[in-house]
């Protein structure tokens, strides 16, 4: 099941470390619609709205957005965008306007976030230029529609499953044992990112005395990439859903969670 990697051990909102991915190419497109009245659009195509050219203006919004949403969504982080690209349609069927926005770079993050941002600015704009005219304007249909990069891998809206629960994971879980005899271990937001895994089965035997500390001793010990994503002192960890010290005991059965330490952003 995902996770909500904004959120800390203890429920509190943070900004997620990304500093360990990995850089890859990342786009995003998102959409939105403005509904209005036929009349509205009309005035529109033809260029004949007191304030001047609409969609033009909107676009230039929608782009301007796009690179200032980590001062309008508090836990973004700030990008270098190499690419926002805004086409706004006018859709007689709708009536209205439709809008498309893509954002692109070269990073450690996904674009999503810049996407949203520059569809519902460029919709946003449509809106209070239009609004002394056409009062009855609904903006509707803002979604991600496709996402390319990034561990998750590509996906478009169209080809997700509607239940969250059945998407494709973010990493493949390992495979269960079949052993009764083990500790049922869970990793969470960048320690899952470092490694690669989310779920992972590890006998009681492996471990002479075992605590948390002996686990997290025996992981270490596996290779170098363990023995950083599990180093920190602050290393936060949980059994059977209860934050635990280093010294809880453990028996087979249990289900241990990793979480990265808590840190500020």
């Amino acid at each position: 099941m995902n996770t909500l990697t904004h959120l800390n051990a203890k429920g509190e909102a943070r900004m997620v470390d990304v500093s360990e991915k990995q850089t890859t190419q990342r786009t995003a497109t998102a959409t939105a619609s403005v509904e209005m009245h036929a009349s509205t659009l009309d005035m529109i195509i033809q260029g004949g709205h007191p304030k001047g050219d609409v969609l033009a203006t909107a676009r230039i919004a929608g782009i301007m957005a796009a690179k200032r949403t980590p001062e309008l969504i508090p836990l973004c982080h700030p990008l270098m965008l190499s690419k926002v690209e805004v086409d706004l349609e006018a859709d007689a069927q709708l009536p209205g306007v439709r809008i498309r926005a893509t954002c692109k770079l070269a990073g450690q993050t996904g674009v999503e976030m810049e996407a949203l941002t520059a569809a519902s600015v460029a919709a946003l704009t449509v809106y209070d230029m239009c609004k002394a005219v056409d009062k009855r304007m609904v903006i509707s249909n803002t979604y991600v529609e496709e996402k390319t990069g990034g561990k998750s891998g590509d996906w478009s809206f169209d080809n997700l499953a509607t239940d969250p629960s059945q998407q494709p994971q973010a990493s493949q879980s390992s495979q269960p044992t079949t052993s009764a005899n083990a500790l049922n271990l869970h990793f969470f937001a960048e320690l899952r990112e470092q490694l690669g895994v989310d779920n992972l089965q590890v006998a009681l035997d492996a471990l002479p005395n075992p605590t948390l500390q002996e686990l997290v001793n025996y992981l270490q010990s596996q290779d170098s990439k363990w023995d950083t994503a599990l180093k920190s002192p602050n290393l936060l960890m949980a059994v059977n859903q209860q934050m635990a010290k280093p010294t809880q005991k453990l028996k087979a059965g249990d289900e241990v969670a990793f979480f990265p330490p808590v840190t500020g952003g």
